[in-house]
């Protein structure tokens, strides 16, 4: 799972990050500001605690960490062509390649490093750095939207086929080749996303009243969710849990959706108990004999569980994580705060926030005493969980660079297959100085 930092104008909202991005396994948080970007891991409720700072780039617009690594990769807006990887542990630059026009979006995996421009993509194995493939002459792509599978065994990639509707083209990042284009929504896509195992798709368009859940790699449509019906919404990020069961997304409003990804061969209509549910079975059954659009509609999943922020109009990311062994909601906004929130994973409903973190420095005292009241909410599912155990260690089953060994996780086989990078291997990478790539896919060397 990945959500990168969240596109698009903030509507004059002043904002103190310039880009956030949870890591692939949603275990670490970074951030870019004016002065540099930060590392943050996200193994505890109570503490953020500081894996990494830098201030040698300013400006930074993009910053990507690659799962618990010491892979960062860097691009700022003083160089908005140049896209600089570096190994922060040891203080050394791997290589920078520059591009043809500016750099929107980078997406990694264990495989693949991507870099989307505003009409091309540039696909690199993340092993050398060496650049596989140019796809050119996209439809325009401002916002730079895309996506990569997290998983390194088929490393999909999902970008829009055209700017006026809703088309997505899966790529396949491993042979290398389009796999089949997805007729996903009628107006352009605003956000992507794949859960973890790289089997499902999300999308959401520009109207961001319906989310779409897509099988990889034959598209087949699998889900239908509405978020809403009232007003129009920018979703700025769509995230999946590890275990693919939740949709999260987040907009421009004040709250984020979660959605329940239930077994298709367990969703059988329950035999009606009142005239109330009895009335309800019957007008499912009538959308048979209405028009599509109207039988659609009716059709639609609502929201398991929702997150309300005390806020709306500043940019932002979500995602879901398992954090001392229990099930959170995590969102970053621009405005320089994470906040995390208990989620019941049987009854869903609202989600309690519980505790609020600055990043951009130690919170203030009455942001401190508002989490501590928090706390000590009346009893309830979330209230319970409210306070876990310090020692308590995280289980998500995924991903991680250390193979799960630490924290005991449940690591699929094809996590297993050939190509992990460790990057605590002296002799992982080649001594490359610098390498360029050119508007032609070219690529040039020093040593």
């Amino acid at each position: 799972m990945e959500a990168g930092a969240a596109d698009g104008p903030s509507g004059g909202v002043e904002e103190a990050l310039s880009c956030f991005s949870f890591n692939q396994d949603c275990t670490s948080l970074a951030i870019g500001t004016k002065s540099g970007y930060k590392l943050f891991s996200l193994s505890s409720v109570e503490q953020l605690d500081p894996v990494h700072g830098s201030n040698d780039i300013p400006d930074v617009c993009i910053v990507e960490r690659l799962f618990s690594s010491s892979l960062v990769v860097v691009v700022s807006h003083t160089k908005p062509r140049q896209m600089n990887v570096y190994h922060f542990k040891k203080g050394t630059e791997i290589c920078s390649y520059s591009y043809s026009s500016n750099v929107l979006s980078i997406r990694l995996n264990r495989q693949r490093l991507l870099v989307c421009l505003e009409e091309s993509i540039y696909i690199h194995n993340i092993k050398d750095m060496k650049l596989l493939k140019t796809i050119l002459d996209i439809p325009p792509n401002p916002t730079g939207l895309c996506a990569l599978s997290i998983n390194h065994s088929n490393s999909y990639v999902a970008y829009p086929g055209s700017r006026t509707t809703g088309e997505i083209v899966l790529y396949d990042g491993h042979a290398l080749k389009t796999v089949c284009t997805i007729a996903a929504h009628e107006g352009a896509l605003a956000a992507i996303a794949f859960n973890a195992s790289g089997s499902r798709l999300a999308s959401a368009s520009e109207k961001g009243t319906v989310i779409r859940v897509f099988s990889v790699p034959d598209g087949q449509k699998l889900y239908e969710f509405r978020r809403g019906m009232k007003r129009y919404v920018t979703i700025s990020s769509l995230a999946f849990s590890m275990d693919s069961q939740l949709l999260c997304a987040s907009s421009n409003t004040e709250t984020v959706h979660i959605f329940k990804l239930e077994h298709l061969a367990n969703r059988q209509p329950e035999e009606p108990s009142t005239w109330t549910s009895y009335m309800g079975k019957m007008l499912m059954a009538a959308t048979n004999y209405l028009p599509t659009q109207v039988s659609d509609m009716m059709n639609q999943d609502r929201a398991f569980a929702t997150g309300r922020l005390g806020f709306s109009g500043h940019r932002n990311i979500c995602t879901l994580s398992t954090i001392q062994k229990l099930p959170r909601l995590l969102v970053a906004s621009s405005s320089g705060h994470l906040y995390i929130y208990n989620l019941d994973p049987q009854d869903g409903g609202d989600c309690v926030l519980i505790k609020t973190h600055s990043l951009l420095g130690s919170g203030t005292a009455d942001e401190n005493k508002e989490n501590d009241l928090r706390a000590s909410l009346p009893q309830s599912y979330a209230a319970t969980v409210a306070r876990p155990s310090p020692s308590a260690a995280s289980t998500v089953p995924g991903y991680s660079e250390d193979g799960g060994a630490l924290r005991g996780e449940v690591i699929p086989e094809h996590e297993f297959a050939t190509g992990p990078v460790c990057l605590d291997d002296e002799n992982e990478f080649p001594p490359i100085i610098l390498c360029r790539g050119d508007q032609k896919g070219r690529t040039k060397q020093s040593w």
